[in-house]
C-alpha cells in the first residue's frame, strides 16, 4: 500500500497537471489561499479567541467595538466586534466553516445526482433522456436563488420556528442541491453520447458487461475531468448562494454566525461609521470564492489538451 502511494505522488509529480501547476503563479496563490482559509475554518476552534456559540460569553456593553488599532478598540477584539458583542474575527472564522461546510456537501450531492442521472440520460437514450432533459430546462428556467426560496418557504410553513432554525442547514443544503445538479447532468450527458460510439464500450457490450459495469467503470472515468472542473467552480458559487440567502434573512438564524449574516447586518450600520461588520466577512467571502475559481479556471486549461 506504501509503496503504490509512493508510486502515485512520484507519477503525478511527473505528469502534466503538475508541471502546469508549478508553472502558474496564480494557480499557486490560489491554492495557498484556499488552503489557509479552509485550515483556519477547519480549526476555527483553536484559532478563533471566542467562541461565538457560547452565549455567556457575550457583553452587549462590547458591541459595536471598531478594529483594535482604530480609535476606541479593544486589544482583545482584532478585528472589532458585531452587535451582539461577539469578536468578529472569532465569528468570521466559524461563518467560513459553516459556508465551506454547506458549500462543499451540497456540491458533493449535486455532483452524484447530476452525474448519475447524465450517465444514464446519455448511455440509455428514448423517453428517459427526453423525460430527464425536460427536467433539466425546467430547472434551469428558475434562478438557484429562486428554488432555494421556494424550498426554504415551504419548510418555514410546514415546519414551526424552532424546527426551521434546527434543519436551517438541511434546508440550505437541499435547496443548493436541487439548483445546482442541473449542471453536471447536462455536461455528462453530452460526453456520454460522444464517448458510447468508441470501440472500448463497444468491447464491453460484446463481452457481456452489464449496463450499471459499463457506466461507473468505463463511461465515468473519461467524463470526470470536466465534472472537476465544474464542481471547483460550483463550490464558490455554493458558498455566494449560502451567503446570499443568510443576506436575505432566509438562511441560518441569527445567532449562528455566517458570512452572509454578518454582512446583513453590518450593513444596517455602515452609513453610521461601523464599516468593519461589513467589510470584513465581505474581503473573505470575496477571497474565498475568487481564489476557487482562479483554480477552477486552472484546471479547466490543465485538463484541456486543446490548450497545451
Amino acid at each position: 500500500m506504501r509503496n503504490r502511494i509512493v508510486q502515485a505522488l512520484f507519477t503525478f509529480k511527473e505528469g502534466d497537471l503538475f508541471w502546469s501547476f508549478r508553472h502558474s503563479p496564480v494557480a499557486i496563490i490560489a491554492l495557498i489561499v484556499t488552503v489557509l482559509l479552509m485550515a483556519c475554518a477547519l480549526f476555527a476552534q483553536s484559532v478563533a479567541p471566542f467562541n461565538p456559540y457560547d452565549l455567556a460569553g457575550l457583553d452587549l456593553m462590547s458591541a459595536h467595538l471598531p478594529p483594535s488599532w482604530s480609535d476606541g478598540g479593544d486589544s482583545r477584539y482584532w478585528l472589532g466586534t458585531d452587535d451582539q458583542g461577539r469578536d468578529l474575527f472569532s465569528t468570521m472564522l466559524y461563518g467560513l466553516r459553516l459556508s465551506l461546510k454547506i458549500g462543499l456537501i451540497s456540491v458533493v450531492l449535486s455532483l452524484l445526482l447530476g452525474v448519475c442521472l447524465g450517465l444514464i440520460s446519455g448511455f440509455v437514450g428514448g423517453r428517459l433522456d427526453a423525460f430527464i432533459m425536460r427536467v433539466c430546462d425546467v430547472m434551469l428556467s428558475f434562478p438557484a436563488i429562486l428554488i432555494a426560496l421556494l424550498i426554504d418557504g415551504i419548510a418555514r410553513a410546514s415546519l414551526s420556528q424552532q424546527m426551521h432554525d434546527e434543519l436551517a442547514e438541511p434546508v440550505l443544503i437541499l435547496a443548493i442541491t436541487l439548483s445546482g445538479w442541473v449542471q453536471y447532468a447536462r455536461t455528462v450527458r453530452g460526453q456520454t453520447l460522444v464517448e458510447k460510439q468508441k470501440d472500448y464500450v463497444s468491447a464491453a457490450k460484446l463481452i457481456g458487461a452489464g449496463t450499471c459495469r459499463i457506466l461507473f467503470k468505463h463511461l465515468m472515468p473519461n467524463v470526470m475531468s470536466s465534472v472537476l472542473v465544474l464542481a471547483t467552480v460550483h463550490v464558490g458559487t455554493a458558498v455566494i448562494t449560502e451567503a446570499t440567502l443568510s443576506f436575505l434573512g432566509v438562511g441560518v438564524p441569527p445567532t449562528t454566525p455566517s458570512l452572509g449574516t454578518l454582512i446583513r447586518v453590518g450593513n444596517e450600520f455602515l452609513f453610521s461609521g461601523e464599516w468593519w461588520i461589513t467589510i470584513f466577512p465581505g474581503l473573505a467571502l470575496v477571497a474565498l470564492v475568487l481564489s476557487v475559481n482562479l483554480l477552477g479556471d486552472w484546471l479547466r486549461d490543465a485538463l484541456n489538451p486543446k490548450l497545451r
